[in-house]
């Protein structure tokens, strides 16, 4: 009995960072003899300046104590508010993060770092409208704010405005040639507009300005294998893995191309390691369950396409793909729960059909074999599969 041939499951990545805007406040000098209130507000920039430095530090926690010290000797500090909600942000309190930095433009209005904190934090939120009109706001405060135009490109991007996130993303650049993170999210949102060759270029650009932006080879990687170059994919992935050796979306992609190439056992490797990283990987799990069919290991498949079960009860895939090797394994009524269960999930699964058809064939099941192969030519066809159309056309014949 033939089999129809398993589906590999692949990954894209799409890496969008949103940038935190930078407090730059300028102190004036004075040569006066300082007020009391002149010296306390000399202590709150000390403390602000803490806080600036502990944020620079990675230490959060101390920056908020530090900012909050600094709010209390002069309520009105809007840098202050702005740093704390910053360091709140990056802890992930997003709704004080928001609170801070409202207090930051009730004070100033014309803030425009604090409208563009609060956008990050508003679309982290949920709320990527209120994110775009605070970017918007700071565009009109400042047209040339390069972050500004970024982070609406993200958030656009996001809301699946492709054509109005590239057009961020192109002032973005326009304004600060070196914004390497601009030219790589353009490049995604090309490559998703399926202009790979202008993606390419885009993750070009980024990759001259800064060699170590492992996300630019990652999705370069992914657009080379789109025009048919596996080995430029394969190299990005290994440059992702040079620089981020626990990258696990590198391994899956280096795995599923070392399994379309026929390295079995690199494939196998590949997907063990995004396993080690992410023991709940359910695709990673189906995707080794493949290679270890491949090496005659059918029961570890097997085992795989269950823990991918485990994981995702809903993935349809992980059916077929068990359906397949409990068949070659002689378990026809299994395969067909399997190939039943799949098309319950996804009705249009073409491949599901054209496989139950040749087990029903195998069981002298002839009308209901023909009605699978019919709907698998179908739909197929409608695919622009041509070789597994002919495939499940050939099935048909040989029961008419």
């Amino acid at each position: 009995m033939k089999f129809f041939d398993k589906l590999s499951i692949g990954l894209i990545s799409a890496v969008a960072i949103s940038a935190i805007a930078q407090s730059a406040p300028v102190f004036a000098i004075s040569a006066q003899i300082p007020s009391a209130s002149m010296v306390a507000e000399t202590k709150a920039e000390d403390l602000f300046n803490q806080g600036e430095q502990k944020y620079q530090k990675g230490d959060y926690q101390g920056a908020i104590a530090a900012y909050t010290q600094a709010i209390a000797l002069n309520p009105n500090y809007t840098e202050a508010y702005d740093g704390r909600g910053k360091a709140r942000y990056r802890l992930g309190d997003h709704k004080g993060a928001i609170t801070d930095f409202n207090e930051a433009l009730r004070i100033n209005p014309n803030y425009i770092a604090a409208y563009t904190n609060r956008g990050n934090a508003r679309d982290d939120s949920g709320d990527s409208q209120g994110a775009l009109a605070d970017y918007s706001t700071a565009l009109r405060l400042n047209p040339n704010d390069a972050g500004a135009y970024y982070n609406r490109g993200v958030t656009r991007s996001r809301l699946a405005d492709k054509k109005g996130a590239v057009a961020d993303y192109n002032e973005a650049v326009r304004i600060n040639p070196n914004y390497a993170s601009a030219y790589s999210n353009r490049g995604i949102v090309r490559s998703q507009l399926g202009d790979n060759k202008g993606a390419i270029a885009d993750f070009d650009a980024a990759l001259r300005i800064n060699p170590n932006l492992f996300q630019a080879y990652g999705n370069r990687g992914l657009s080379r294998l789109t025009l048919g170059d596996k080995e430029g994919a394969l190299a990005d992935f290994n440059q992702v893995l040079r620089i981020n050796p626990n990258d696990a979306f590198a391994y899956y992609n280096r795995g599923n191309i070392r399994y379309i190439s026929g390295d079995n056992k690199g494939a196998l490797a590949d997907f063990n390691e995004v396993l080690r990283i992410n023991p709940n990987n359910a695709a990673a799990y189906i995707s080794r369950g493949n290679a270890r069919d491949d090496l005659g290991d059918s029961q570890g498949a097997v085992a795989d396409y269950d823990r991918a079960l485990q994981i995702n009860p809903k993935y349809a895939s992980a059916y077929l793909n068990r359906g397949v090797t409990r068949a070659r394994l002689g378990d026809k009524p299994g395969a067909i729960a399997d190939y039943n269960a799949a098309l319950q999930i996804e009705p249009n699964l073409a491949g599901a059909y054209l496989s139950r058809g040749l087990v029903r064939a195998e069981l002298g099941e002839k009308s209901g074999a023909m009605q699978d192969f019919q709907k698998a030519a179908d739909l197929f066809q409608k695919q622009g599969d041509q070789s597994n159309y002919q495939k499940a056309v050939d099935s048909l014949k040989k029961l008419q």
